[in-house]
C-alpha cells in the first residue's frame, strides 16, 4: 500500500513516515497543498494524509481538487476540534478527520479501517490478527486476548502492548515507549511508562512475577519475548 504525506512540519512528517514504513506501508511525503495535488495525480497513492493548515494550498483546497479526480481515501489532519471545522473538511471530500495532537497508534487504526473499506487494504480476518505464543490482538477491533480469552485492557495498555508485540526481541528504553507511544500527547512522568508495563503483566501473564513475554532488560528497557 502506498501512503502520501503532505504537512509543512517537517519533524512530524518524518515521524508518520517512520512509523508507517515499519509497518510495511510505501510512503511518498509533501509540504504543501500544491505538492498534495500534483503527487496524488502522478503517484496514485492508495490512502493521503493531509494537514488542513499549509502553505501555498490549503488541505482543504487540495482536498477538494484530489476529489475532482480520485476517490482516494483521505485523513485530515487539524489543530482545530470545532465541530463545524470537521462538517468543513468532510464538505470538501474528505473520509476522516484527526485533531492534533494524536497517537500515531490511532492513526494507524484508522489507516487500516479506510484501507479496508475501501478496498484497496483488504485481508483475511486473521491477517488483521496479531498472535504471539498465548497472546493474540485483535487490530481493528483492538481486543486482546490470553489463551483465547477477552482480556480489559485500556486503550493506552492495547497501544504499548501492540507496539511490543509488533517489534518481539526488540528492547526499549522507557523514554523511548514514552516519545513513541505518547508521542502527540501530553508528556506523563516516565514512570508511567512502569505502571502500564506491570499492569500489562497482571492481565496478560500467567505469572506477572515470572513473566514468560513481557520482559525487561535490567538497566535497559522493556521487550517482547517471541
Amino acid at each position: 500500500m502506498k501512503i502520501l504525506v503532505v504537512d509543512d512540519e517537517e519533524l512530524l512528517v518524518k515521524g508518520i513516515r517512520f512509523n508507517l514504513q515499519n509497518d510495511g506501508y510505501e510512503v511518498i511525503t509533501g509540504a504543501n497543498g500544491v505538492q498534495a495535488v500534483a503527487l496524488a495525480q502522478s503517484q496514485a497513492p492508495d490512502l493521503i494524509i493531509l494537514d488542513v493548515m499549509m502553505p501555498e494550498m490549503d488541505g482543504l483546497t487540495a482536498c477538494s481538487k484530489i476529489r475532482a479526480f480520485s476517490n482516494v481515501p483521505i485523513i485530515l489532519l487539524t489543530a482545530k476540534a470545532e465541530d463545524m471545522d470537521k462538517l468543513i473538511g468532510f464538505d470538501n471530500g474528505a473520509d476522516d478527520y484527526l485533531t492534533k495532537p494524536f497517537n500515531i497508534l490511532e492513526l494507524k487504526a484508522r489507516i487500516r479501517a479506510l484501507l479496508r473499506r475501501s478496498g484497496a487494504g483488504a485481508k483475511d480476518t486473521e491477517e488483521n490478527l496479531l498472535t504471539l505464543g498465548s497472546i493474540s490482538l485483535d487490530l481493528d477491533a483492538r481486543n486482546a486476548y490470553r489463551s483465547g480469552q477477552l482480556v480489559d485492557l485500556t486503550a493506552k495498555e492495547f497501544d504499548v502492548i501492540e507496539f511490543l508485540m509488533r517489534n518481539p526481541n526488540r528492547v526499549y528504553s522507557r523514554e523511548a515507549l514514552l516519545d513513541t507511544i505518547w508521542t502527540y500527547e501530553y508528556r506523563s512522568d516516565i514512570r508511567t511508562v512502569d505502571v502500564h508495563i506491570r499492569r500489562l503483566r497482571e492481565k496478560l501473564e500467567d505469572n506477572p512475577a515470572e513473566p514468560n513475554y513481557i520482559m525487561t532488560k535490567w538497566g535497559v528497557g522493556y521487550y517482547f519475548r517471541k
